[in-house]
């Protein structure tokens, strides 16, 4: 499977000034990076390069600042856009006919890159700079949509327009979305992908991961991460400084054994809960001994991911009440609210009512459904 033919369309920009966000991830099917393709290539004038989080290389960590600078390989400026400012500046963009996007999204919407597109086209609107998308798969498929919707007020750069945790979206088509829905007007193309059906996983793909960021580890990750990533706005550790972030999950308060098996008890689809131990590298509990479950999927077409990480957080709580603790649970918009889009989720989860809440969502789901019908771009 190829994801876009370079040389197709590459012709329609022969001597424009191009600007290119991208980051490791930007890769053709034999790995070579759109940042060397674009460099080396005698009919492109590539004059910059834009950085979402985790930087160009993809090497900062998790809510690092990284400074704009000069890449080692290419001698070309780099601007930061997880720095100072996280949307472009006149300065930046001014020098340039166009810009490309080249990045892996891992399909839920706490993941910031999408947003740096969005702020990308927002300034590219206002100067009338084209914006190119080089599409690229949803890891986790095109079919399911979970979640809730972002309340207006909890709106923020892990949240910042109304999407559902798991949207199911490619990028070039959250681009559609955040043009015709959401006002980024902007003069917009997309390259579309050869070969991608909506109900293909990116096992399905026969390309190579190249992790996104340092805790983005692969398919299962991406797969668990629109409901483990709740766990950030929580005291109980999400597995960073493990070798499975987002799949383990524990806390030195909790028995792994106790946990997974009432955890298993709830049939989770396509998931098992296995109990385990671990002592994280760095983040919370660092160098302190953590107990829990690493969930295992089984059938990963079966996993409903939003609704893993609730009943997980749910079980916790009914098993070990107040020791599971919100982040800043006084402050309206905490990191659990923001990532959560609401801030009703803390109280269904202590009154156990989770699976009212997930019927609830569905409606929500059903009209983001509506919304985005003339913006898929593959069957």
């Amino acid at each position: 499977m190829l994801i876009f033919f370079f040389e197709e369309w590459v012709g329609k920009y022969k001597n424009k000034r191009v600007g290119l966000l991208t980051n490791i991830t930007g890769v053709n099917a034999r790995l070579q990076p759109t940042i060397d393709l674009f460099f080396e290539h005698p009919e492109i004038d590539l004059i910059c390069l834009f950085s979402p989080e985790h930087g160009i290389r993809g090497d900062a960590k998790e809510g690092e600042k990284v400074a704009s600078g000069v890449d080692p390989y290419t001698g070309l400026p780099v601007f930061s856009l997880y720095g100072e400012t996280r949307k472009p500046t006149k300065d930046m963009l001014d020098s340039l006919d166009v810009v490309v996007v080249d990045l892996q999204d891992i399909g839920a919407r706490y993941y910031t890159f999408i947003y740096t597109v969005a702020n990308m086209m927002e300034a590219c609107k206002d100067l009338d700079i084209e914006v190119v998308i080089l599409d690229r798969p949803n890891p986790i498929g095109g079919l399911k949509r979970e979640g809730n919707i972002v309340e207006e007020d909890f709106r923020s750069f892990v949240g910042q327009y109304p999407l559902p945790n798991r949207h199911g979206l490619t990028i070039g088509e959250l681009a559609l979305v955040f043009q015709r829905e959401f006002g980024l007007e902007c003069s917009l193309s997309i390259i579309s992908m050869s070969g991608w059906k909506r109900d293909m996983y990116f096992v399905d793909t026969g390309l190579q991961w190249v992790p996104p960021s340092p805790n983005s580890t692969g398919q299962i990750m991406s797969l668990l991460y629109p409901g483990t990533c709740l766990i950030e706005g929580t005291n109980l550790s999400e597995g960073r400084g493990t070798t499975r972030p987002f799949e383990i999950v524990g806390a030195p308060f909790i028995n792994g054994y106790e946990l997974a098996k009432r955890l298993n008890e709830k049939q989770l689809e396509g998931i098992i809960a296995r109990p385990t131990s671990f002592i994280p590298t760095y983040q919370k509990y660092k160098d302190q001994w953590c107990a829990g479950v690493q969930l295992h999927v089984m059938d990963i077409r079966k996993v409903n991911s939003y609704r893993t990480g609730l009943v997980l957080l749910e079980t916790i709580s009914e098993l070990y009440g107040e020791a599971l603790e919100f982040r800043d649970p006084d402050n309206k918009r905490s990191p659990f609210n923001l990532l959560a889009g609401t801030d009703k989720l803390q109280r269904i989860i202590r009154e156990h009512r989770v699976e009212e809440y997930l019927s609830d969502c569905e409606r929500e789901i059903q009209d983001f459904n509506e919304m985005i019908k003339p913006y898929l771009i593959y069957e």
